[in-house]
């Protein structure tokens, strides 16, 4: 561990390779990645984030990592970190994180101070990091886009080659759930802003087609986009056969019919129709309702809907037990704000389908994600607890769903880890073959 002059050193390890590859397909390269979220955050951005730049050491690549204390989906720094600027490095890893403004109700404008703060605190960390390392590339991750200029400007200097890796369309889905939905003037400022930053970009990758689409009308050229799914880890989430160990741990009998959504709990979920679905069925004593997971909207949930004997809220399961608990429902159930259809693509859906469990989501025909898992899921009318609890019903009483679980099956296969991370790094390789000529005639 190394300590540095400006920088207090981080207080616990971060999740690093300890042995990675020195002849991989990065040998040689050097690579910033820039994002406001990262590991050891387990869910959303943060989790996928880690991976990548995990994938790039374990490729012989050296990676420096600029990002916050880890502070998500709950809006609070974790425990064991303190929001501060630190670092830590560990044989071609090095992680600088930055502090950021959090509170207690991270809605409205609110939701505008997180990355903000973060792209003012980050700036001066990764220009100079940049500047002092001279990457062969600059991976910047959306959320935030607040952070791009600094590294925008700061790879130009060095002649790095600049990626934006799209989780979120930020400006629009901030619009679109009612964030900021009053602020027409910030609304067109953000627009511009956003314009003005994918047109410096050499590389935008995103995570569906139908982001890919909207991102093109954005002004970024079709031959600068590239489309890789976020993924699933087939070794770790695959089906059990046997007794779930968690319907014993959580009271419930073999004959209770489960139904579970595991995940960030916000505004873009939607998960107040599930809810109303589980107060429409509150009458059959067979059908149970888990919602797991942390975010913004768990206390109000908890509050308006914690009293049906039908419904149980859970925080996030660990990790090593992650497999086991997307076996233990009967029926997955996916909801999403109808304002969010498009601009966000949910990378909680390879966890479900790897599990082998029926699942049920609410999409609008023709959005991506209702083409996505035709045949593999049921999917419903958005915002109708109506239809969700009809849908519902029939899973648990009527449904044959042998055909769906071979979909899903293959449907999982398509979102594999191992495929999604090397195809990332040839999306960003129609260059890397490039670079790699430049590194070696320049060292």
């Amino acid at each position: 561990m190394t300590n540095h002059a400006l920088l207090d050193t981080a207080q616990v390890a971060d999740i690093i390779p300890h042995d990675a590859a020195t002849g991989g397909t990065l040998s040689g390269q050097r690579i910033v990645v820039y994002g406001m979220n990262y590991s050891p955050e387990f869910a959303g951005v943060g989790k996928y984030t880690g991976e990548i730049v995990e994938h790039f050491a374990a490729e012989g690549a050296d990676v420096a990592v600029i990002t916050t204390p880890p502070h998500y989906p709950g809006w609070a720094v974790q425990t064991g970190y303190a929001n501060r600027f630190s670092a830590q490095t560990r044989s071609r890893l090095a992680v600088y994180r930055c502090p950021l403004t959090l509170g207690k109700k991270m809605r409205g404008i609110w939701r505008l101070v997180a990355p903000v703060t973060f792209a003012l605190t980050s700036a001066p960390v990764a220009i100079w990091q940049i500047l002092r390392r001279k990457p062969d590339v600059v991976f910047i991750v959306e959320p935030t886009l607040f952070a791009a200029p600094a590294a925008l400007l700061a790879a130009r200097l060095v002649g790095a080659h600049t990626v934006l890796h799209v989780q979120d369309l930020e400006v629009d889905a901030a619009f679109a759930i009612g964030h900021l939905s009053d602020f027409k003037l910030l609304k067109a400022i953000g627009s511009a802003f956003e314009r003005a930053c994918l047109a410096q970009l050499d590389t935008v990758v995103t995570i569906s087609d139908r982001m890919a689409d909207k991102l093109a009308q954005k002004g970024v050229p079709r031959e600068r986009l590239a489309i890789v799914r976020n993924w699933v880890d087939l070794d770790h989430i695959r089906p059990l056969a046997g007794p779930n160990p968690y319907r014993s741990e959580l009271g419930y009998s073999e004959d209770d019919f489960i139904v579970l959504y595991s995940g960030n709990i916000g505004a873009k979920q939607g998960l107040s129709v599930l809810l109303d679905a589980a107060e429409m069925l509150v009458s059959d004593p067979r059908i149970k309702f888990i919602v797991a997971g942390e975010g913004p909207a768990k206390a109000h949930l908890t509050k308006r809907y914690g009293h049906q004997p039908n419904i149980r809220f859970l925080p996030f399961q660990p990790y090593e037990k992650l497999n086991a608990f997307l076996n233990l429902p009967d029926l997955h159930a996916l909801t999403q704000d109808p304002g969010a259809a498009d601009l966000v693509l949910p990378s909680k859906l390879g966890g479900m389908l790897a599990s082998g469990r029926s699942i049920v989501v609410t999409a609008d025909d023709g959005t991506e994600l209702a083409d996505f898992v035709r045949g593999a899921a049921t999917v419903v009318q958005p915002g109708s607890a109506t239809a969700l609890a009809s849908a519902i019903r029939a899973a648990a009483y009527s449904i044959d769903v042998t055909g769906q679980r071979a979909v899903a099956a293959a449907k999982a296969r398509e979102l594999g880890k191992r495929s999604a991370l090397t195809h990332l790094v040839s999306a960003i390789g129609a260059e890397w073959s490039k670079l790699v000529r430049r590194s070696s005639a320049v060292r």
